[in-house]
């Protein structure tokens, strides 16, 4: 096969668009053509400090993870039906060999690996090979930038698992961006009779206002008072931590956010212990997350297109990046394929 296009990061604020060979189809895998990739916070963290928690860029990878595309190619031992078909793509890469991924948490795999993820190349590129399992039909004719949308519904998806949501759950939801907003049709989904969506930035506040919340907070004001049954961080601040003060004796607070390298609110320690608050760690996605997002899509539970707020074509995936950057107001911009742009 020719070499094909990908947007290729060599260092903090360096991104080139370059040639790169393409991936080997393995056994059970597909290769599909990508048509959008979403940009994530791990692609702003890496593109603007090199780093995205602790895994530090140390050589030349394709950013993204957020993919949908078609099927063109599928391996001999792989399902046949899914050639030509528009999937999103299941961004992890689990060993599938050790006791975690036995055990059927294949997300917290400690050899796994994910696109975009240094030093495996991510998904802004002409074509990915991914494990057959790991793509996800989505409903005829979605629109492709809302079908790369998918992955970070299956994070809050997941999320709502993790934090027990049922019928009657009363959530507060710290963090207002893509996430945060996302978060809220996956608790609804989940059963949850009211939903309180806070944040201290304004652009991440006006935005929220069609999320589907039952109340948008400015956290600014404090803490929203104790009535909540279970937390969602979503922003990944430590200081948002303190809102578990809102939560009722047992709750549970469930960390979603990428927490940025500083201390914690000293609240969490001290409340979680008095009052046997459950806190719960939330790794990308577990078994079911996938599926249950395209559910949501399917039955018009969740509006992925109001989150889209720019397009960019694949050359100019230096310049979308620094937009998600340096522009707030924006909550998702894709990176279109060639043939998409």
């Amino acid at each position: 096969m020719t070499n094909e296009l990908a947007a290729v990061l060599h260092d903090a604020r360096d991104l080139r668009i370059e040639e790169i060979p393409p991936e080997p189809l393995h056994a059970g895998a597909v290769r599909v053509t990508v048509a959008a990739t979403g940009l994530c916070g791990s692609d702003l963290h890496y593109y603007a400090d090199g780093r995205n928690g602790p895994n530090v860029l140390r050589s030349p990878t394709v950013l993204g993870h957020e993919t949908a595309g078609v099927v063109s190619e599928v391996a001999p031992d792989a399902d046949p039906e899914l050639l030509g078909t528009l999937v999103a793509v299941e961004p992890a890469r689990p060993c599938r060999r050790c006791p975690t991924c036995v055990s059927g948490r294949y997300n917290l795999c400690p050899s796994g690996r994910c696109f975009g993820s240094p030093p495996t190349h991510g998904t802004v590129r002409d074509t990915v090979v991914a494990d057959s399992e790991l793509v996800h039909r989505v409903p005829p004719g979605m629109d492709v930038t809302e079908a790369a949308l998918v992955e970070p519904l299956a994070v809050v998806c997941w999320a709502a698992h993790r934090a027990e949501i049922t019928s009657g759950s009363r959530v507060l939801i710290t963090g207002a961006g893509p996430i945060g907003q996302l978060a809220v049709a996956a608790a609804r989904a989940a059963g949850a009779a009211r939903i309180v969506l806070g944040d201290v930035a304004p652009d991440r506040l006006a935005s929220a206002t069609g999320a589907g919340a039952d109340e948008v907070v400015d956290l600014r004001d404090g803490d929203p008072g104790v009535e909540f049954t279970q937390l969602l961080e979503c922003s990944g601040s430590p200081e948002a931590l303190s809102t578990v003060n809102s939560l009722v004796p047992g709750g549970t607070a469930a960390l979603v956010g990428v927490p940025a390298p500083r201390p914690p609110a000293p609240e969490l320690l001290v409340t979680a212990q008095r009052w046997e608050i459950d806190v719960r760690g939330c790794f990308r996605y577990g078994p079911g997350a996938f599926a249950t997002a395209v559910s949501l899509v399917d039955r018009g539970r969740v509006d992925l297109a109001r989150l889209l707020t720019a397009r960019f074509p694949l050359h100019r995936a230096d310049e979308a990046v620094r937009t998600a950057l340096d522009d707030r107001r924006h909550l998702k911009i894709a990176v279109m394929a060639r043939e998409n742009a």
